[in-house]
């Protein structure tokens, strides 16, 4: 018997996921495979789908956005579960799964995930937790974590925006500390991006990013006057910015340090990442992924 442990969060975007289950059972029936549903419940620990996980599962099916998709790899990475995922993009931005080429239709998904292939791809690390998209730390940053669920689902990726507006008149400068390899860099920020993906609530900022080449795209915006602030916004929304823009600094890296002493979040996929001093990593394919199509 080949099984799928279908793990889906009922309350990403506008809820579609809940009336989409009984076409995913059967496009995978069709295929031959048996689908175990679980379903993330506020309070109760995604430990508990992997409960029945033996050699009769071909990989695991997570529906959702960024965040869940992050909570499933974190848990699977904890149990030492090394199957291949699936993702259906239900999430508010789905920034990873549109990096990876998954459409938004989810019969279309599921039949690109089961035409596929396995391919192995980055992933990211803080600390003692993985991520797949990005880390962060600054202005916006913690946008998702102050956004209402119900906010959400209701006006979708508008209210990111609408939050991200809010924060504007309390934004200040950051001192941090970056070291790396390949860059150093001990002043005022703004903004601070570690890409293992390319967007960010839907914006292409690390256009240079790949998901196999066993690196992190690092974005940093310098704490320069404001002026420079909305020019180098400018270029991000033309995607010129990684090319030799003043007040910004670009580069890849494996591997990298940041210490700040502000009381102040980071980020990791719309979810609170850990407190500062925090150390990031590229694991070089640390997760096989089913239905790649852009890379």
């Amino acid at each position: 018997m080949n099984k799928v442990k279908f793990i889906y969060n009922p309350y990403s975007g506008e809820n579609a996921i809940i009336n989409k289950i009984d076409k995913i059972v059967k496009i995978h029936q069709k295929n031959g495979y048996t689908v175990v549903p679980y379903r993330i419940s506020l309070g109760s620990p995604v430990d508990e789908a992997f409960d029945d996980i033996d050699d009769t599962y071909k990989y695991v099916l997570m529906a959702g956005g960024d965040g869940t998709v992050d909570n499933v790899v974190n848990c699977m990475k904890r149990l030492n579960i090394d199957l291949p995922i699936g993702i259906l993009p239900v999430g508010t931005a789905n920034d990873f799964a549109k990096f990876i080429g998954m459409p938004l239709n989810i019969e279309a998904a599921c039949k690109q995930i089961l035409k596929s292939k396995v391919k192995s791809v980055d992933l990211g690390k803080i600390n003692d937790k993985y991520f797949i998209n990005v880390a962060s730390a600054g202005l916006f940053t913690n946008v998702s974590q102050q956004t209402d669920v119900n906010m959400k689902n209701t006006i979708g990726k508008l209210a990111y925006y609408v939050k991200g507006i809010e924060q504007l008149p309390n934004f200040r400068k950051i001192k941090i500390k970056v070291t790396s390899d390949e860059k150093s860099f001990d002043s005022e920020m703004i903004l601070m991006l570690v890409f293992n993906g390319q967007t960010a609530g839907n914006f292409k900022f690390a256009y240079k990013a790949a998901a196999d080449d066993g690196m992190l795209d690092v974005i940093i915006i310098e704490g320069g006057m404001v002026k420079d602030l909305i020019n180098i916004l400018i270029k991000m929304l033309r995607g010129e910015h990684l090319e030799d823009v003043n007040g910004l600094i670009y580069f890849k890296t494996n591997k990298l340090t940041i210490e700040c002493n502000d009381d102040i979040v980071t980020d990791i996929d719309g979810e609170r990442g850990p407190d500062f001093p925090v150390e990031i990593s590229c694991i070089k394919e640390g997760i096989k992924i089913l239905g790649v199509k852009n890379i």
